[in-house]
């Protein structure tokens, strides 16, 4: 298992700037979600991590290493995508092992991963299956199985439950909450669901127009947004946003809307003062 850090990472398409300026850092064994409207730069994160995409400015480390320049094959990752990239033609087996075989492990320990990552995805017996047989949710499994047997410092999951029925998501997220307990793995996800990221992660970056507006327990980040899109964009139904004065009234402060003034604690105030 490994850490991720992320430097000053700035990502652009010709004149788009697609990420700016990002900083994070990812403990080891850590479950991280990055979470935000389509268009803000969380794939294109987990991209620049898997080394799918060249970082423009700024510098990534996976564990200790500077990774910018280090090919994909060599930074001891594993991906799952949103569309499960399973190879119709071969069995369960067969994909599961696939990433062994490049990787040239001897066969007794490719069997040996096999029958372990087949029976940590809870799919004993179903080896011999092609996709076609499968359901959506055993396919998302055999791609998870396929990942997890390579042993990664890094697991990356872009979008994995999006093309599942609401059922299924919420067995998978039970799922995938129970192999991270089991593997102890670092863990980048990326989703667009707000309940997918609060449910599953030990922290949540929320990221707007490429860039990262917060990131935190998920507890925190829903109780103490640092700005209004995060407090806008986390929560069901949204927070409720008022127009609002500071009024010091009998040496009290209060803030004042239409309707009401409320008066603010002593540690509220204290805040106040403090921000100036």
């Amino acid at each position: 298992m490994a850490s991720v850090r992320f430097e000053n990472i700035t990502k652009r398409f010709g004149n788009v700037t697609a990420v700016e300026d990002i900083n994070l850092d990812i403990t080891d064994g850590e479950f991280v979600t990055f979470v935000g409207p389509s268009g803000c730069g969380k794939s294109t994160c987990l991209r620049m991590v898997a080394g799918l995409e060249e970082i423009t400015e700024g510098r990534l480390f996976i564990g200790d290493k500077f990774a910018n320049y280090i090919p994909a094959k060599d930074r001891g990752i594993a991906m799952v995508f949103q569309s499960y990239a399973l190879f119709p033609h071969m069995t369960v087996e067969a994909n599961v092992s696939f990433g062994l075989k490049i990787k040239k492990v001897p066969e007794e320990e490719r069997r040996k991963k096999i029958e372990w990552g087949l029976e940590l995805v809870d799919l004993q017996g179903l080896g011999g299956r092609y996709p076609r047989e499968l359901s959506g949710g055993q396919r998302q499994r055999v791609a998870l199985a396929r990942a997890l047997v390579l042993s990664p410092e890094v697991l990356l999951l872009d979008e994995p439950l999006s093309n599942l029925d609401a059922k299924l998501r919420l067995k998978m997220r039970t799922e995938l909450k129970r192999i991270h307990k089991a593997v102890k793995s670092t863990i980048i996800y990326v989703t667009h669901d707000q309940v997918e990221a609060m449910t599953l992660s030990d922290r949540i970056a929320v990221m707007s127009m490429g860039k990262l507006m917060q990131a935190g327990h998920p507890l925190e980040v829903y109780a103490h947004p640092n700005n209004m899109f995060v407090a806008g964009f986390i929560g069901s139904p949204p927070i409720n946003f008022l127009e609002a004065r500071l009024e010091e009234r009998d040496g009290r402060l209060f803030v004042v809307t239409r309707g009401f003034a409320l008066p603010l604690t002593d540690e509220q105030a204290a805040k106040v003062e403090a921000w100036g």
